[in-house]
C-alpha cells in the first residue's frame, strides 16, 4: 500500500511548503500590482488588520496552550471532546494558511513601496504593510502551535504525575 492510499479521510499535519508557496505567490502577485498600479490606483491598506490579526494569534496562542494541557490530561483539567479538537484543528489549518497569505500580500506590497519611501503617503502605507505582515506572521505560527497542540501523544507516554490510566 503507499502513502497516499494510508492517509484518505484523514487529516495530515500542515507542511512547510503549502504555507511557504502561499507566501511566495501572493508577495510575487501583490508586488507586481502594486509596483505597477501604485500612485494611478489608491492603495488601500487597512491598518484595522494589525490589531484583528494580532488578536486572533493571541486568542489561538491561549488556546492552544489550554488544549495542549486538555489533550494531555493536564492536572485539573477536563479531556477534550473529540469533535471540539477536530473543530480546533479546522480553525488551525484555516489561520494558518490565511496568516502566509497575509504575509505573503502584504509583504509584497511592501516591497514594492520600498523606492517610494520618499512621498509621505508611501511611506505610511508600506509601515502599515509591515506591521500587517508582522501580525500575519504571529497568526501564522500560532495556527500552527495550536495545530501541533491538538496531537494525541503516543500511547507509551506515561501520564502526568496525579493522573492514572484512562479506563
Amino acid at each position: 500500500m503507499d502513502d497516499d492510499n494510508q492517509h484518505n479521510g484523514s487529516m495530515r499535519p500542515t507542511g512547510w511548503r503549502l504555507p511557504l508557496g502561499i507566501i511566495v505567490v501572493g508577495a510575487a502577485i501583490a508586488y507586481l500590482v502594486v509596483d505597477l498600479a501604485y500612485g494611478s490606483v489608491p492603495l488601500l491598506v487597512p491598518w484595522t488588520a494589525i490589531p484583528t490579526l494580532a488578536l486572533l494569534a493571541v486568542g489561538e496562542g491561549i488556546t492552544a496552550w489550554h488544549t495542549r494541557r486538555r489533550i494531555r490530561r493536564a492536572t485539573g483539567t477536563t479531556p477534550i471532546e473529540p469533535l471540539s479538537a477536530a473543530r480546533l484543528v479546522a480553525l488551525a489549518k484555516a489561520s494558518a494558511l490565511f496568516g502566509a497569505l497575509a504575509v505573503g500580500v502584504f509583504g509584497g506590497a511592501a516591497l514594492a513601496l520600498l523606492d517610494r519611501l520618499n512621498a509621505a503617503s508611501a511611506r505610511a502605507d508600506a509601515i502599515t504593510c509591515a506591521g500587517t505582515l508582522a501580525a500575519g506572521g504571529l497568526l501564522l505560527a500560532a495556527g500552527l502551535l495550536l495545530e501541533h497542540a491538538c496531537r494525541v501523544p503516543p500511547e507509551d507516554e506515561e501520564p502526568p504525575p496525579g493522573r492514572g490510566p484512562v479506563a
